[in-house]
């Protein structure tokens, strides 16, 4: 309840403050205001720029539509081909370097890498060596002759042995030698040492096998003839299978990688001890003469596939399921990593089936100074990182988008180096992401190929294949990258501008590089400790963000200058934050939340909103502390500012909607219209004066021309404009708190409402002055045009309920204050709207008025030629130039105004009319009935004219007020005089009937009627609370009872009482008779008439009141007056009454008929009594 007291109390004064109709407006402002002189940002023009500052409130009102057009046109420049901003940082990444002398020894590892190349090459490998070499010069910035030095010095050093690595995976679709349908495969593979040339073409035409016939293998006594195997390998069986899977490795020793040979069988295993179990142990031994005398046992073991066996014998063995034989320089630099089709040893065998091998050859030994101290890993790091250095050096276009893609010349020595070292591609995998990252964090390339590195990594990860140096370098790398990232990420709105797509894209490919980090399964192992990467990425925007506003505040200097300028620098700074949390909701956001799951929004915003807070809090204190003094007026420039500063505020707080419900609570900017209170009370009186003279300047401009498909004209276009500028104004302020809503509304109401009256008001005396000149016609568009304007503002103004959204304020005063709150709401809101209605109605009253008055003397001439026509001439002819000119008339309005004004026009027109010819009327009393009913006729076809077939006025409209009148009047002046007076006696009893408890008195009676002696008896009984006639505060009553009209009982005499002396309740008990016939009684207007006078001795009676009573309830049949039983009813109590004759219209016709000797006795006797009354 106290609530809702302050808030009514606070409304009242508000509305008294506030100006009124009619009231007063605030003083001028005084010099010592310091608000008064800050420095206007924009000139003034006149009345202090009006048109510029509704210019500047709009402007301030789209601002959000504009930042965020403004946003989209920035985030949108997709078609920019400009290259990113450079991505700086403040410590700067030092590449390591090498020494000359380092670098000659790295030099000369690619050379020997070079000089041993094995493999067949692909197209993309350059075989030329000399190209390789020129290319090296380049790399290493060397000369020729140091190049031919090292060139000699590889030559002659020892040439690189090598090494194949066999990987048996497994065979698919192998021919079924046993019984269920399945074989029991494994697999016999070895190296085939090198051929001369000739042999080696004729043992291509037939197929080699390990198992021969004893007698051959004894007879040759070497081991080329005897097609030896070095280190004969075998795999395990796998029973039971035509789809084997082995996943077994081998290494062999190559003497010549040019002319060996891999050869590998697959059997079906059959007996207890075969020929696998013989390689098992022949591998056991070392030398040529252990290898010799095991092969033997073998040959020993397994039975030959020659003639001389037996059908047993053959059945006994392993059975032969195919070969493979591999030359090894027909293997790629790279390695095998296919599938093989099994071949038959000779024509006569049936195979079938595929083998996948992986080939490799590697080197197992070098002869170079670096590779003696270094490990592979080691030397190819160094390698791939001078190369990287040279290749992204000489990229002409784009070297910030680089793919990492390097010359076939590069890509030569590299994958060769890599091949001879047997770096797996695991190794390979990262030592390219180590160098490519680190050479990134001083000459970027793009992030896509750094995200491919990692995914590779991710692919070929093996825990037990990384340790010791390799997983130290790969997890100082992953520190290292995501420490230069999150440094991007704290500068990311330098480095990852949104007006750049292609910042933007190389901002989304890092993210999702270290979001895809965070999944590996290599940086979880390597890096154990970093797993809250997304709380380091939050720390870093928050931090990044605080700094961005710290940059921005220093930037603008919001505590600089004025208070006004304050104010001014401080939108900037507001605007600027909207304008970053737009982008971070739009942009950045989405790139943070899909890759590192990082609301980069919700940081931003709670830093931001909370600096802001208390920036702003700090300005808005001062300023409502200099509001506050009484001589302080808010000046046009300032209000603006705090408008814009309000209106970038809501905005700043609008960004809540996209905040997780748990990061929307205990925000700064939480109450923050609360700072503005008081200066939006005194902002709304600015915008109350601009409007003012806004109005002004319309009605002074205005021509008073209807605009363009309207009745109206620019000024009540203007008006309506102004209102609807302020109302939105109003609309974007949203004010959150019910109670303060209230009291704004209430003054914003009171603004609408007393503008609209002061713009008729201005419209109404620009139209008196112009009445001086002009025609009547230009006169009459012109206020036709004024009173349209003034019902196009009221018709704008009764929209203000939905318009100001009075529904949600009573809803929200109900729920804070009960239903006594919304009853306020309602009272005081529809009571501004209402007198502001009534206000306008009286002003178009007015000009109503004024157009009318400009038809009265028209008008009057017109009645007067009706009035003064001859009996002679028609009615038609007598009304005819009135009517012609009540067409043309009614032509220019039915032009010019709305429908509404139309009839009010017309109905004001129609009154005009009726009032005229009451007056002719009046002054024309007595005169011959042709007269009234010529004016009857009038009346009749002005009705028609009027209604238009229900098109204009509507007949109930029409046939009220002065119509009855004037009908009555010229019914009664077609009257006779005995009808007249009938019709006064009618007047007079429907009168008695509404009498009640009046001042002068009752009288009580008794009315019986005797039907067969046709005899009326009247019984006076008393009377009670007269009026006191006399000087002793009595009375002398007596009464007078006479049957009326007189010429209707023309033989009937009048009667009186006796005399009560002294008294105002006299006792009379008296009885009287009249004859009344059935003839008489009919009547209505027959009556008894009860006159009470005062008895005076020296002077005429006084008149002490009246009363009449009908015959017809007394003397009619069937009435219970009318019977026997009449004398026992109860008595009938009359209220007197004292009218004045002279105020009827039928006094005034009688009296207007001086030679009609009936009606002169009648007003006679009817004038005594009003003389009676007026001594008294």
């Amino acid at each position: 309840m106290s609530t809702l007291l302050d808030l009514k109390s606070s409304v009242m004064r508000q509305v008294q403050r506030s100006q009124s109709l009619r009231g007063k407006k605030e003083p001028p402002p005084t010099a010592s205001s310091p608000l008064t002189h800050c420095p206007d940002l924009l000139p003034r023009g006149v009345s202090e720029g009006t048109g510029d500052f509704f210019e500047r409130m709009n402007t301030i009102v789209q601002k959000q539509e504009n930042m965020l057009q403004a946003a989209q046109a920035e985030t949108q420049g997709g078609a920019s081909t400009a290259p990113p901003p450079p991505e700086v940082l403040d410590q700067v990444f030092v590449p390591e370097r090498i020494s000359r002398r380092e670098l000659d020894l790295l030099y000369e590892e690619a050379v020997y890498t070079v000089v041993n190349r094995v493999g067949v090459p692909s197209p993309e490998y350059v075989t030329n060596e000399a190209e390789i070499f020129s290319y090296l010069l380049k790399v290493f910035d060397m000369g020729q002759e140091e190049h031919d030095i090292i060139l000699q010095r590889v030559l002659e050093s020892k040439r690189a042995s090598f090494t194949l690595r066999v990987s048996v995976m497994k065979g698919k679709n192998l021919m079924a030698k046993d019984a269920n349908g399945y074989s029991d495969p494994y697999c016999m593979l070895g190296i085939l040492l090198g051929q001369s040339p000739r042999e080696l073409e004729e043992k291509k035409e037939r197929k080699f096998s390990f198992r021969k016939r004893k007698e051959k293998l004894e007879k040759r006594p070497s081991v080329k003839e005897v097609l030896a195997a070095r280190c004969i390998q075998v795999t395990e069986v796998k029973p039971e299978t035509l789809n084997p899977v082995w996943n077994e490795h081998f290494l062999f020793e190559i003497d010549d990688v040019h002319s060996d040979l891999l050869h590998l069988d697959i059997w079906d295993h059959d007996d207890d001890v075969s020929v696998a179990e013989a390689c098992k142990k022949l591998n056991e031994v070392s030398g040529l003469r252990g290898m010799g005398r095991y092969f033997k046992q073998i040959a020993k073991s397994v039975r030959s596939n020659g003639t001389a066996a037996t059908a047993s014998d053959e059945n006994a063995g392993d059975d032969f399921l195919g070969c493979i034989n591999i030359p090894l320089n027909e293997i790629p630099v790279v390695g095998y990593d296919k599938w093989f089709k099994l071949e038959p040893r000779s024509s006569a065998s049936k195979v079938q089936g595929e083998c996948h091998l992986i080939l490799r050859l590697f080197t197992n030994q070098r002869e170079t100074a670096l590779s003696k101290k270094e490990s592979n890993v080691s030397i190819h790091k160094k390698l791939l990182r001078q190369i990287l250095e040279f290749e992204h050096t000489h990229i002409q276009r784009e070297p910030y988008n680089w793919n990492g893609l390097v010359t076939p010349p590069a890509w030569t020595v590299l994958s060769h180096h890599a091949v001879q070292t047997d770096l797996s591609p695991l190794q390979q995998a990262i030592i390219r992401w180590v160098c490519y990252s680190s050479h990134h964090q001083s000459q970027r390339v793009c992030y896509s190929l750094l995200l491919r590195l990692l995914r590779t990594i991710d692919t070929d990860w093996d825990p037990l294949a990384v340790g010791g140096d390799l997983e130290r370098q790969l997890s100082d790398s992953f520190r290292l990258y995501i420490e230069h990232c999150l440094c991007l990420m704290k500068s990311m709105r330098q480095v990852f501008p949104c007006t750049s797509p292609a910042a933007i894209t190389r901002c989304e490919l890092m993210l999702r590089g270290i979001g895809h980090m965070q999944s590996m399964q290599a940086f979880n192992t390597v890096c154990p400790l970093q797993n809250e990467l997304h709380l380091e990425i939050a720390t870093v925007v928050k931090k990044g963000t605080a700094e961005w506003y710290e940059n921005t505040s220093s930037h603008y200097k919001p505590d600089e200058g004025t208070l006004e300028e304050q104010l001014r620098r401080l939108v900037e700074v507001v605007d600027a934050v909207c304008a970053d949390l737009h982008r971070g909701q739009n942009v950045y956001n989405n790139l943070f939340y899909s890759a590192v799951k990082v609301d980069f929004f919700s940081i931003s915003y709670r830093q931001l909103e909370k600096r802001v807070a208390d920036e702003v809090s700090v300005a808005m204190e001062r300023v409502c502390g200099t509001l506050e003094q009484e001589s302080t007026r808010l000046t046009q420039t300032m209000g603006e500012t705090l408008f814009e500063l309000y209106m970038s505020l809501k905005i700043l707080k609008g960004f809540r909607e996209f905040l997780p419900p748990k990061d929307a609570k205990m925000l700064g900017l939480t109450s923050f219209h609360d700072w503005f209170k008081s200066s939006i009370h005194k902002w709304l009186h600015v915008v109350h004066e601009r409007s003012l003279d806004r109005i002004r300047r319309a009605v002074d401009v205005d021509t008073l021309e209807p605009v363009q498909h309207a009745k109206h004209s620019s000024s009540a276009v203007e008006v309506t404009v102004c209102f609807r500028q302020v109302r939105e104004f109003w609309s974007q302020l949203a004010w959150p708190d019910s109670a303060g809503a209230f009291i704004f509304v209430t003054r914003l109401t009171d603004n609408f409402c007393s503008e609209a009256v002061c713009y008729s008001e201005m419209i109404k005396r620009k139209i008196e002055r112009s009445q001086l000149g002009g025609d009547h016609k230009s006169l009459t568009v012109q206020l036709c045009v004024a009173l349209n304007n003034t019902e196009h503002v009221r018709l704008f103004l009764g929209h203000l309920p939905q318009d100001l959204d009075w529904a949600k304020l009573e809803q929200a005063m109900e729920e804070s204050c009960g239903a006594e709150g919304k009853e306020q709401v309602n009272k005081a809101l529809n009571g501004q709207l209402y007198n502001m209605d009534l206000d306008l109605q009286r002003e178009a009253k007015r000009l109503i008025s004024l157009l009318t008055d400009k038809m009265v003397s028209e008008l009057r001439r017109y009645i007067q030629h009706i009035s003064l026509s001859p009996d002679s001439i028609n009615n038609d002819e007598a009304v005819a130039p009135l009517m012609k000119y009540l067409h043309d008339t009614l032509v220019i309005l039915s032009e010019s105004l709305l429908k509404e004004n139309l009839a009010r026009v017309l109905q004001s027109m129609w009154e005009l009319l009726l009032r005229m010819i009451l007056d002719t009327l009046a002054e024309n009393r007595g005169v011959q009935v042709e007269f009234f009913n010529r004016f009857q006729y009038t009346a009749e076809v002005l009705v028609q004219f009027f209604h238009a077939e229900g098109e204009g006025l509507s007949l109930e409209d029409m046939k009220s007020g002065d119509y009855k009148v004037l009908d009555e009047e010229l019914k009664l002046n077609k009257c006779s005089s005995f009808e007249l007076i009938e019709q006064y006696f009618l007047e007079k009893i429907s009168q008695q009937k509404t009498l009640k408890h009046t001042r002068f008195g009752r009288i009580s009676v008794k009315c019986y009627y005797d039907a067969p002696e046709q005899r009326l008896t009247v019984e006076i009984l008393h009377a009670a609370d007269l009026i006191a006639l006399d000087a002793n505060g009595l009375s002398d009553p007596f009464v007078i009872v006479e049957l009326c009209p007189h010429h209707l009982f023309p033989m009937a005499k009048s009667q009186r009482t006796q005399t009560k002396l002294k008294t105002l309740h006299p006792v009379f008990d008296e009885l009287f008779y009249f004859h009344v016939s059935p003839d008489q009684y009919r009547h209505r207007f027959a009556c008894l008439t009860f006159t009470v006078m005062d008895y005076d001795w020296l002077s005429t009676n006084d008149f002490a009141g009246e009363a009449v009573a009908p015959l017809s309830d007394f003397c009619w049949p069937g009435r219970p007056n009318a019977s026997a039983a009449g004398k026992t009813l109860p008595p009938t109590i009359l209220h007197l009454s004292r009218n004045k004759p002279s105020e009827k219209p039928v006094m005034r016709m009688l009296d207007a008929r001086t030679g009609d000797k009936e009606a002169q006795e009648f007003v006679r006797r009817l004038k005594e009594i009003e003389k009676s009354m007026e001594e008294e």
